[in-house]
């Protein structure tokens, strides 16, 4: 049976690790340090961590500031509250001036659950690699969680890292695993298609490969966690081979992945690509696998998207 680990957990646990060793980093938290799990960096280094109450504009400007002071400056909440409540102190406070704060923001996508469509954040994605001088990351697993933030505090400039509630797979723990900040990796090789997928549907897409292969389909994935800057050369490369890409992501399909690998492809070598993802909708309450399946986000419905692929070439 598979590991599952949370990417917030990895994210809590990793940020406490670094935190010793690097007194540079101060973490802020929007009264939620338990569910963020930046409580795990509080145990270790109360006086850098600051609860900065249910007030998520005024911790960004606050990130902001402690940025320019020479330090790295970690903000976290749910992401529907981040990247919603705060966009603007975001885009105008950090960005603008292309400050050194990581936002990392938990519980995104429909895998919160029962808190229901209020609180599941399906368009942050879209809203965040949009704003100039902003990096987007949306790691796979625990694994890769871990070194996307060991990664990004090396790296000098605003990030969003997109994080989940529900416990994933691990899928990334191999001696060969590399993390590079823009740079997707190719898990499996295949020539009929490609999938290219993005946080929790790495999985699934690892999961569909292995169904197609069982029928005769020898389908290309490619994990792409990095969606701005995104790696343009590992997408047109798949898009000269293979003829068609899947996209597979957590996110609505206006936006998010499927959107920039449609911009990729669109413009240096076009081919069809469809989208799995939440279809312009909002969410509803339920248990994560369940909410899944009624999206349309499982292996299953990668394998029909590429069944689909395959007829029209």
């Amino acid at each position: 049976m598979a590991k599952k680990i949370a990417t917030r957990e990895a994210y809590g646990s990793t940020l406490a690790e670094i935190g010793i060793k690097n007194e540079k980093i101060v973490v802020l938290d929007a009264d939620l340090s338990k569910s963020t799990k930046t409580a795990d960096f509080k145990k270790v280094c109360p006086e850098r961590f600051i609860n900065m109450g249910i007030a998520e504009g005024n911790m960004m400007s606050t990130a902001a500031g402690i940025a320019t002071c020479g330090k790295i400056a970690f903000a976290s909440t749910f992401a529907i509250f981040a990247t919603g409540r705060a966009f603007e102190q975001i885009r105008n406070s950090i960005c603008y001036p292309k400050l050194n704060v990581k936002v990392c923001a938990t519980h995104a996508g429909l895998t919160v659950g029962e808190d229901g469509a209020s609180h599941q954040s399906v368009e942050d994605i879209s809203l965040m690699r949009s704003i100039p001088n902003m990096t987007v990351i949306c790691p796979s697993d625990a694994v890769e969680t871990k070194a996307v933030i060991e990664a990004i505090t090396e790296y000098n400039g605003p990030c969003y890292v997109r994080l989940g509630r529900a416990p994933v797979n691990v899928i990334n723990d191999t001696p060969e695993y590399k993390f590079e900040i823009g740079k997707g990796v190719e898990l499996k090789k295949g020539t009929k298609a490609t999938i290219i997928a993005t946080g929790i549907m790495v999985d699934a897409a690892l999961e569909a490969h292995e169904i197609l292969k069982q029928e005769g389909l020898d389908v290309r994935v490619i994990n792409i966690h990095t969606i701005k800057p995104i790696d343009a050369e590992i997408i047109v490369k798949a898009a000269k081979e293979t003829g068609i890409i899947i996209t597979a992501e957590e996110h609505s399909i206006i936006g998010g992945l499927g959107s920039a690998v449609a911009e990729v492809t669109s413009e240096n070598f076009p081919v069809p690509v469809i989208r799995v993802g939440i279809k312009d909708v909002f969410g509803e309450s339920g248990k994560a696998d369940e909410l899944l399946k009624a999206y349309g986000l499982t292996a299953q419905d990668i394998v029909s998207a590429v069944k689909k692929g395959v007829n029209l070439k």
